[in-house]
């Protein structure tokens, strides 16, 4: 099996603040993991480092088992919490330009923007500035530029934040999907009904994973009903 994201005593501080305090994380190839906490608990900042966007003060990471390269990067697909978009551009555009970066031309390039657009329900709306859309809209052109060079590995930071529930579920079905043709998925989510969507998840409070596994047998080591309640009771607090 190999590793397609393994960061291993990681630390970060900001000034004062400790953000991450001796974080580990491997994923496996071919799943979908959840990272789980609550907004300033260090996800953002996890998966900035895990994509080196950001740096470490201590640890080490590595993509696909090496050291972080340019074709390392070429594989990985990435949907930040804040939407990258340019504005003046039609949603086409904006897919084609994501596209071109990643070494696709000509009718492959073209093909694969109609594909990733209609599989986030936005195919009706190529054609628009994005200045025109919702947020829920927005998100859904920002998760079809991670997708539309095909990656083997996605860091998605809170994709379905602002979607209705059919449209998340729909997404979801998209994430599951990818899975099956062998694709590695984080997810980052403070939305605890998607936990049991997820193959492993890890619970981060405070710059510490406190807790990590299937979401199945997380509840039953603790005995528990949901990965909510481990999380209160890893935080000392009554489920």
């Amino acid at each position: 099996m190999t590793y397609p994201v393994k960061g291993e005593h990681l630390y970060k501080h900001y000034k004062k603040q400790v953000v991450l305090d001796d974080v580990s994380l491997t994923l496996r190839e071919g799943e979908i993991y959840g990272l789980i906490g609550p907004s300033g608990a260090g996800k953002t900042t996890l998966v900035r480092i895990l994509l080196g966007l950001e740096k470490a003060d201590s640890g080490n990471v590595e993509l696909f088992e090496q050291t972080p390269t340019l074709d390392a990067f070429r594989s990985l697909g990435y949907m930040a919490q804040s939407d990258a978009l340019y504005n003046e551009l039609s949603a086409y555009q904006n897919l084609e330009f994501f596209a071109s970066i990643q070494g696709m031309r000509g009718k492959e390039k073209k093909q694969r923007i109609l594909d990733v657009a209609k599989s986030v329900g936005l195919e009706n709306d190529l054609k628009k500035n994005v200045a025109q859309f919702s947020g829920g809209m927005r998100r859904r052109l920002s998760l079809a530029a991670a997708l539309v060079h095909e990656p083997r590995l996605y860091l998605l930071d809170e994709p379905t934040v602002g979607l209705d529930p059919l449209i998340r579920r729909s997404i979801w079905t998209l994430f599951h999907y990818l899975k099956s043709k062998g694709a590695t998925i984080i997810v980052t989510t403070h939305v605890m009904d998607e936990v049991a969507q997820c193959d492993r998840v890890g619970l981060l409070s405070e710059g510490h994973i406190i807790a990590q596994g299937a979401p199945k047998e997380l509840t039953q080591e603790f005995g528990v009903s949901t990965v909510e309640d481990v999380f209160l009771i890893k935080e000392g607090m009554k489920p």
